[in-house]
């Protein structure tokens, strides 16, 4: 549910936003400027793309793990569908996910998230979600109850 709720304000701050630059510099410099940030943005996905597959592969060459590449990969690609949306806050998010120092800051903090995550799992996994079964203690250093009558069973 918050995730729709997220989309839905995003949606309504976009469509705000152009109605607002529509207002200012008219509709169709507001088309075109739409398009001209998406085809500087793709270009930009293009190169930030290519330079992360050659980090990747210099990585996997030097038999290291990628993790810092796959995380740039994965924003990158978030990055190139925001771009796709038309709009221009989308176009900023995804500028600051091409921006490598701040796409560094990002991935640092999904990784915590992650790692986070995978400990709460990995913990749930052995000893349980954190269910409370009621019982009672039972001592079995404690001599035991003989019966002897049957009738004190009923």
């Amino acid at each position: 549910m918050p995730v729709l709720a997220l989309l839905l304000v995003g949606f309504f701050a976009e469509v705000a936003v152009m109605i607002a630059v529509g207002n200012a510099i008219g509709g169709l410099w507001m088309i075109a400027l739409l398009l001209v940030g998406s085809l500087v943005g793709l270009s930009l996905v293009r190169r930030q793309g290519a330079q992360t597959m050659a980090a990747l592969r210099e990585s996997v060459l030097r038999r290291q793990q990628p993790h810092q590449e796959m995380a740039d990969g994965m924003l990158i690609a978030a990055a190139g569908a925001l771009i796709m949306v038309p709009g221009f806050l989308s176009d900023v998010v995804a500028l600051f996910l091409l921006f490598p120092p701040t796409r560094r800051i990002v991935s640092k903090r999904i990784a915590r998230k992650a790692e986070a995550a995978a400990l709460k799992f990995e913990h749930e996994r052995r000893f349980g979600a954190g269910q409370v079964v009621e019982g009672q203690v039972v001592d079995v250093d404690a001599e035991p109850v003989v019966i002897t009558d049957r009738r004190e069973l009923t």
